[in-house]
């Protein structure tokens, strides 16, 4: 039999979406990806040249369980020069990237039935960690017109004695909604020696207007995921890593040994070359998505979108296409098969989503435009 764990999880519709389209390019036909979130930008130079150098130079065994102390101490660094917050080394786990982080943060915060807050509509797997931890995800409602962000009355009327934690997501996916600092605040207050605050800081620096901030920067009472895949073009390097109470910390090193040993060598360096050598690159990827941004946003009005606060994070746009649909998923399968264009169906991140679709910048400006003239022709033509 089939464990409970493995039937019971949903699939990934963004995947679905994507290996759909991959079907279609071998069938010989033309599709322009949005529905990805994946940079169409090359690793930058350096952080190749160390990755390589690491490997030349034997650096291919085991590291520590936490990771390499020198990669660690850059990421200190980094939370200090950016964020003023002051990290020891010893807050740090380095792991195989942040899917590895987020299961090792659920599995040593929750005890069966524990609950984790987390907003509607907002990254698709969020509730299949924490249900695999064994906790309970509770949604509370975000709306277009406040730009997706929580209103923190709404959390707290969803705390209870169960109530674990706190996710944030800032820049975020699906939204592209970067939350102020108000209303951090007022949610970190929320925070207690039994109620902690999450926050996915995946997508910091990717932040076009304004400032994102670090849920550190006014709680201690906070876990923190992050990784190298989004700012820094390393999807496939597989680099993320968790900042948490001291408290927390053997716990998550002993899972961590167990289930994946330590985070891989080399990639390791890498890092480290990716924290102190690429700010060219990143003014450079910057500026481009924000050239596409102003764009998409503006283009996507035209056709006939939705879009009552404009995204300014991270490289997506969550767009309400309820006039062309009701039916998210599908409405982006009739997009794909008539249009050629691969974009996301709302309901992939959750009920309060449905009747959007999520559009990806992280293509080209050419490909962009082709798509919305692609998207344009179909839609109008119904």
């Amino acid at each position: 039999m089939i464990s409970r764990k493995a039937c019971d999880m949903p699939p990934f519709i963004v995947m679905e979406i994507l290996e759909r389209a991959q079907a279609m390019e071998r069938e010989g036909k033309d599709i322009i990806h949005l529905e990805i979130g994946m940079p169409d930008f090359e690793t930058p130079q350096a952080v190749k040249d160390a990755g390589c150098a690491a490997i030349q130079s034997g650096k291919t065994q085991y590291t520590h369980s936490l990771g390499l102390l020198e990669l660690r101490k850059a990421i200190v660094e980094h939370y200090r020069d950016k964020y003023g917050v002051d990290l020891s080394p010893d807050q740090v786990l380095v792991t195989s990237g942040t899917s590895p982080a987020m299961l090792l943060v659920f599995s040593a915060l929750l005890n069966p039935g524990d609950k984790v807050i987390l907003s509607n509509p907002g990254y698709s797997c969020y509730p299949n960690f924490i249900r695999f931890a064994d906790g309970e995800p509770e949604s509370v409602n975000v709306y277009e017109e406040d730009g997706f962000q929580y209103r923190p009355e709404n959390i707290r009327a969803a705390l209870d004695d169960k109530t674990k934690a706190i996710l944030i997501n800032s820049p975020a996916n699906p939204t592209g909604n970067v939350l102020g600092e108000a209303v951090m605040r007022e949610i970190a207050s929320m925070a207690s020696d039994s109620l902690y605050i999450i926050s996915d800081e995946i997508y910091h620096g990717l932040c076009y207007e304004g400032k994102e901030h670090s849920i550190l920067e006014f709680t201690d009472k906070a876990f923190v995921l992050n990784g190298f895949s989004k700012l820094y073009a390393m999807t496939g390097w597989r680099l993320g890593y968790a900042i948490a109470p001291k408290e927390f910390i053997r716990p998550m090193q002993k899972v961590q040994q167990n289930l994946f040993i330590s985070a891989n060598s080399f990639v390791q360096w890498a890092g480290i070359a990716a924290l102190k050598d690429t700010a060219a690159d990143l003014a450079m990827m910057l500026a481009t998505y924000d050239e596409r941004r102003k764009y998409l946003v503006p283009r996507l009005k035209e056709i006939g979108f939705g879009i009552a606060v404009e995204p300014t994070g991270a490289f997506y746009v969550l767009a309400n296409a309820k006039k062309f649909g009701e039916n998210s998923y599908k409405l982006a399968l009739d997009i794909l098969e008539f249009a050629r264009v691969a974009v996301t169906p709302g309901i992939d991140f959750g009920s309060n989503a449905e009747g959007y679709l999520r559009f990806s910048y992280a293509n080209s400006l050419d490909n962009i435009e082709e798509a919305c003239n692609r998207l344009e022709a179909y839609l109008h033509s119904l």
